[in-house]
């Protein structure tokens, strides 16, 4: 039975979507294209209050939270870093093609504000006014999947759940065994290809808009499962700020592109049939993870 109404559902998505699955075409605008006659509408700024600034020595990591997703634990990682629990840690694995992950080396920092146990928001129960652009492909980890507010998404419409997906760049919850493990005090973000058998499963709260290199260029750790084995490995933190504690001037003016415009919808389809002369067969097809979210640097102007 459960065969069945899966092949059912690839018929009706198949249906739905010959002209794309069948006899894909390509595109005659490129992802440029689209971008170049982008307006201002169709980019929106990151919220200051919602992005975290990893300091590291070499730069700036930026990272932007999604409380629609995570709304405990994001409240609980603002908690901390504005506590400056994170000052002065240390980036303690680089698993390659995996993770960085950073965190207390000797576990012992104490925390004062800040909840030690939180319950993992593996799924969100889905809100009908969030903003969802859904992808027409088949997905193998999700009902459906789309992009919300700029996020990589899945959702359940039977389940009413939604989730952030492990994209590359996501920022998710380190955690032990137990559901109630992933404080917020170990974090992650995906440096490889995306692990998507980690959706639903751990906390996602974010992903890196900005700095991604500072973070892949990392030596790899020699440790099981990429942890460093001496502190020396280690990259230190310097520490980690949320941007609307700092002075306008002295923040990352950045914008990111708007998932809920028809301009998006153009970006998709240009990257899901790929046109000009290198491509000979466009796809007509794209995965959840390889959707572009393009990210811009605006001028550092007082809001």
């Amino acid at each position: 039975m459960r065969m069945s109404r899966m092949m059912c559902l690839v018929v009706a998505v198949c249906a739905s979507f010959s002209v794309h699955a069948a006899t894909p075409v390509k595109s005659a605008v490129s992802m440029s294209d689209v971008l170049k006659a982008s307006s201002a509408t169709d980019w929106r700024a990151l919220n200051p209050d919602n992005t975290l600034y990893l300091e590291l020595e070499k730069g700036r990591v930026v990272m932007e939270l999604a409380p629609d997703f995570a709304p405990r634990h994001v409240e609980n990682i603002k908690k901390l870093v504005r506590e400056s629990y994170f000052d002065g840690l240390a980036i303690v694995r680089a698993q390659d093609n995996y993770v960085v992950q950073w965190a207390d080396p000797d576990e012992k920092r104490e925390v004062n504000t800040a909840q030690r146990k939180l319950d993992g928001e593996f799924t969100v129960k889905y809100n009908a006014t969030l903003p969802f652009t859904r992808l027409p492909d088949v997905d193998g980890y999700a009902p459906q999947v789309g992009h919300s507010n700029g996020f990589a998404a899945g959702r359940d419409p039977k389940a009413g759940t939604t989730w952030l997906a492990h994209c590359y760049g996501a920022l998710g919850v380190a955690r032990g065994n137990e559901n109630n493990s992933g404080d917020g005090t170990s974090l992650y973000v995906v440096t490889g290809h995306a692990p998507r058998q980690l959706d639903r499963n751990i906390t996602v709260v974010g992903r890196v808009m900005q700095g991604m290199e500072l973070l892949t260029s990392l030596p790899r750790g020699t440790g099981a499962l990429g942890f460093y084995e001496k502190p020396e490995q280690h990259t230190r933190i310097v520490a980690i700020k949320v941007a609307a504690d700092l002075p306008v001037a002295e923040r990352s003016q950045l914008e990111v592109i708007r998932t809920d415009t028809p301009t998006f919808q153009k970006l998709v389809a240009a990257q899901r049939n790929r046109g000009g002369d290198w491509y000979k067969v466009p796809a007509g097809h794209i995965d959840l993870c390889n959707v572009p979210l393009p990210v811009r640097a605006v001028s550092n102007k007082v809001q």
